[in-house]
């Protein structure tokens, strides 16, 4: 499990996390079942789908691109940016949909109205969106912030000695 921070109520997730834990969560899709291909929901879910693919073997990748946060605001409304038109004709019948994290659900509502068919997958769910999942890795609490990689940036930092009192 990545790093929780309780002080801050936040989980870091770092680059080995999410590969590691998209290995993971193979290992509980993996059913010999063929699938038609993967739908990586952006941003989050291009990572771990392009691992998820990788490891499957499994060709055929697209994006369902919703906008429904802006930094930590949830938007009003998903905003659907881009539609995978394969898997979109066939309501999602045999594809496999990604995603980095189910929080509110919000995302994968709004992804199931296209595809009502489809199987969801995601590293981390949260109990509000978990009944919308069909497969995930870990649970993580409401309350609690999750940071991966793509959204963090390692940066120098000055030795405590050199430092202004209070930093």
């Amino acid at each position: 499990m990545p790093t929780f921070h309780e002080e801050a109520n936040d989980l870091i997730v770092t680059w080995p996390d999410v590969h590691r834990d998209a290995k993971y969560l193979v290992r509980k899709l993996l059913s010999g079942r063929a699938w038609k291909g993967i739908v990586a929901l952006t941003r989050g879910g291009l990572v771990p789908a392009a691992i998820v693919a990788r490891e499957m073997d499994i060709r055929v990748l697209d994006t369902l691109c919703i906008a429904t946060y802006e930094d930590k605001d949830i938007a009003p409304m998903p905003a659907i940016l881009k539609r995978p038109e394969a898997a979109t004709a066939e309501r999602g019948a045999g594809w496999l949909v990604i995603d980095d994290l189910v929080d509110t659900g919000t995302t994968l509502r709004a992804s199931r109205e296209l595809l009502p068919e489809a199987h969801f997958a995601t590293l981390y769910a949260k109990p509000e969106g978990r009944p919308l999942v069909d497969t995930f890795l870990h649970d993580v609490p409401q309350s609690v912030w999750v940071y991966f990689p793509w959204d963090t940036d390692l940066q120098y930092v000055l030795p405590m000695a050199k430092r202004k009192p209070g930093r």
